[in-house]
């Protein structure tokens, strides 16, 4: 189907895995496994933090935001990849399309400053301790996530409304969720300045946060050769040692996806990073914090015996 404007598309048709059509069963059994196991993690991680006095600090505060998101951020797509995967092509509408694009940019862009303020967090709590009850007060830690909160707003919007107001030669996605390099294969004429756009706002939503993170693990890490002792050193470097392995998952992943031209564009390998950092970070997320916290690891033992008590 041809179309010469966006406004007359009524749907879209997302391709999913068609290329791997014999695959599907196990995909959709592994997929559905992964959400559940990822839901559970996560609202296991965000109740532990919340009912347990001893975690109610800003690194944990910024743990269960982190919990909150992904289980958001996920289950943006995953229905509609469970779908896709039921019963192969998925028509969307344009406004669930819009929508689905709008909402996965914004928990994700939420999710990138979300980690910047932790490593920001890190970096107060170590390099000036002191100072890191006033520092890192309630108000400032709300701020922070009010935020991140709205720079995934405007990145969504900005995205959805410039993507979604292009005239469109197409309506099948080779994809299996609205994202936004497949629907710039859908642009017509020159598209060069809709990638210029994708490129400065990735630039903005990935880099600059990143840059924050940067930034902070120099000062951490020069902190921490300053230490006198090495178990001073360890102790020090354990406590952001999950959220750089987090970062490390997360900024891998979505940039290399986003901060590229459309030309190196590759349905299949894009497909896969979707999946890296839409399904399989949220779920690693939750247990690398867990495995290797000692406080989190407490907590949950904690509440795991009075449970046990209970029955």
């Amino acid at each position: 189907m041809i179309l010469g404007n966006l406004s007359e598309v009524s749907e879209f048709r997302l391709l999913g895995f068609s290329e791997i059509s014999h695959l599907q069963p196990l995909l959709f059994v592994v997929l559905l496994s992964l959400y559940i196991l990822t839901l559970l993690a996560n609202t296991v991680i965000a109740f532990t933090i919340n009912y347990d006095t001893s975690l109610h600090t800003p690194m944990y505060f910024f743990l269960t935001q982190l919990s909150c998101l992904d289980i958001c951020y996920l289950s943006v797509i995953i229905p509609t990849i469970l779908e896709n995967l039921l019963v192969g092509v998925v028509s969307i509408s344009k406004t669930r399309c819009a929508m689905q694009m709008f909402f996965f940019l914004f928990f994700g862009v939420a999710e990138c400053f979300l980690l910047a303020a932790m490593a920001l967090d890190r970096c107060i709590a170590i390099c000036y301790p002191l100072h890191y009850p006033v520092l890192m007060s309630s108000r400032v830690c709300k701020s922070l996530i009010f935020g991140s909160y709205i720079c995934g707003t405007a990145v969504g919007l900005v995205h959805t409304t410039l993507t979604f107001s292009s005239p469109l030669c197409g309506s099948a996605i080779n994809h299996f969720f609205c994202e936004i390099q497949p629907l710039l294969d859908l642009l017509c004429g020159n598209t060069f300045p809709r990638e210029i756009q994708v490129i400065v706002v990735a630039v903005f939503a990935i880099l600059s946060p990143f840059l924050l993170i940067l930034y902070s693990y120099i000062r951490i890490i020069s902190t921490i050769l300053q230490m006198p002792s090495a178990e001073s050193r360890q102790k020090a470097f354990s406590t952001c040692s999950s959220h750089l392995l987090v970062v490390t998952l997360f900024y891998g992943t979505a940039g290399s996806m986003y901060l590229r031209p459309k030309y190196s564009y590759c349905a299949s390998v894009d497909k896969f990073l979707s999946l890296s950092y839409s399904v399989v970070t949220p779920l690693l997320n939750p247990l690398i914090y867990s495995l290797r916290n000692k406080e989190v690891k407490g907590a949950l033992r904690k509440k795991w015996r009075k449970i046990s008590l209970a029955w």
